[in-house]
């Protein structure tokens, strides 16, 4: 039986750019669309926890029990759920970087686990800021579809060739039907180096590019401090808006790829 294509992961080589704040966002505009959805904490740090109004420090169960554990139900007593009603989160904080361990040289460890969930229609995973070796290759193999936030900055975009080796990899081994899309995020319209980088970005990746560009949006740092996704605290905000769109743009996609995946099995 195929499991059903809504594993989707925020990766970036690079820190700095909004994938926290885009893994919060879009599992909003999902739940907004009527979608249940379970907000995966990935990272040590907590940063996706924390944007969801919990205070990492303080989680006694989180994603690194539910990792290290063998009893299938562990990660139900682990969920937390945040003031948007749909929306949930598995939490992290800095027990991770020890249970990382328990993926090192056990990949499929990470997509075992997930099979447990089957109570969402959504799983939205939020990872480290730097491709690990222990993290990263899990969540290649587990994720349906990775999502690639870059500023249109020269560090950030360059550092989306690593994700790409990372999907390259991640196809040739065991999921040979991972998708991904590559977003720019902190975009000014009148800064001429982003415009000249957004350029050169749809001239390289071309299909893999969203069209949706996120802008700046002084809302995205309040929604974050809040502890609530960008369309729950403003909605009518710009940054609400096109993450709305960006939402709506990449599920056309995983849609429109269905067939092709299902023709080629």
């Amino acid at each position: 039986m195929t499991r059903p294509r809504n594993r989707w992961a925020f990766m970036h080589q690079k820190g700095g750019v909004a994938k926290t704040t885009s893994a919060a966002a879009v599992a909003g505009a999902l739940v907004e669309l009527g979608y249940r959805v379970l907000a995966i904490d990935l990272d040590p740090q907590g940063s996706l926890t924390l944007a969801l109004g919990f205070r990492p420090q303080n989680q006694t169960l989180t994603i690194a029990q539910v990792l290290q554990s063998e009893d299938p139900d562990l990660w139900r007593r682990a969920v937390k759920p945040t003031e948007v009603e749909g929306l949930d989160l598995l939490p992290a904080n800095a027990t991770l970087t020890a249970a990382m361990s328990t993926l090192s040289g056990n990949y499929m460890r990470l997509s075992k686990v997930l099979d447990r969930i089957t109570d969402y229609d959504f799983l939205i995973m939020d990872t480290p800021p730097v491709l690990r070796l222990d993290i990263a290759p899990a969540v290649a193999l587990a994720a349906d579809l990775l999502l690639i936030p870059t500023q249109a900055e020269y560090f950030s975009v360059y550092a989306i060739a690593d994700v790409l080796k990372l999907v390259r990899w991640a196809r040739q081994s065991r999921n040979p039907d991972l998708m991904y899309r590559i977003f720019i995020t902190m975009f000014q319209k009148r800064n001429r180096a982003h415009a000249l980088l957004r350029a050169r970005l749809e001239a390289t990746f071309g299909h893999g590019l969203c069209h949706t560009v996120i802008g700046v949006d002084t809302k995205l740092r309040e929604a974050a401090i809040a502890g609530l996704p960008i369309t729950h605290f403003a909605p009518r905000s710009r940054a609400a808006q096109q993450y709305r769109a960006l939402t709506q743009e990449v599920l056309a996609y995983v849609q429109e790829q269905k067939p092709k995946a299902s023709r080629a099995a």
